[in-house]
C-alpha cells in the first residue's frame, strides 16, 4: 500500500481541521493510522483553494493560512498548479456529466488522478466513487 501517491480532495481536509465537521472523529482515527505510510499525496490549486476559502469563510484566517502553509510547504504533498490544459479537459469533464452533480474542482481532481494514474483519494466524497476511484477511508472504515 505504501509508495503510491493518493489525491487529497478538500472535505478530507476539513474533517481533519474542523471539529464540528461530521466526519472529524472518522479523519482523525484514519489519518492516525495511514497518514504517516504515506510519503506522496498529490493535490490540486483547486483544492488548495477551496480549503483555505472555506476557513476563511467562517472567520477563521489564522487556520486558513496554516492550512495553506503546510499544504505549499510539506515535502509529502504535490499542489499540481492551474494550467490552460488542466482546466480545459476538467471542464469537458463537467460539461459532458450533466447526469452528475460533480464540482467543477471534482472534475479537475479525476482529470489529475487519471493523468498521475492514482486510483485511491483521500475524501468522504462520494462523486470520486461515482467516477470509479477508491474513497479513503472506505465507506464503514
Amino acid at each position: 500500500m505504501t509508495g503510491e501517491a493518493l489525491f487529497l480532495d478538500t472535505g478530507y481536509v476539513i474533517a481533519l481541521e474542523a471539529a464540528d465537521d461530521q466526519h472529524h472523529r472518522r479523519a482523525i482515527d484514519h489519518w492516525r493510522h495511514i497518514g504517516p505510510e504515506y510519503p506522496s499525496i498529490v493535490t490540486t490549486t483547486y483544492v488548495f483553494d477551496e480549503c483555505v476559502t472555506f476557513f476563511n469563510g467562517r472567520g477563521h484566517h489564522a487556520k486558513a493560512v496554516e492550512i495553506g502553509e503546510r499544504l505549499r510547504t510539506s515535502p509529502r504533498v504535490e499542489v499540481v498548479p492551474e494550467t490552460r490544459p488542466l482546466l480545459e479537459a476538467g471542464w469537458a469533464r463537467f460539461r459532458n456529466r450533466p447526469d452528475k452533480r460533480y464540482s467543477l474542482t471534482d472534475c479537475l481532481s479525476f482529470v489529475v488522478m487519471n493523468r498521475r494514474d492514482l486510483d485511491r483519494a483521500l475524501t468522504f466524497d462520494d462523486h470520486f466513487r461515482q467516477a470509479g476511484f477508491q474513497g479513503l477511508p472506505a465507506n464503514g472504515g
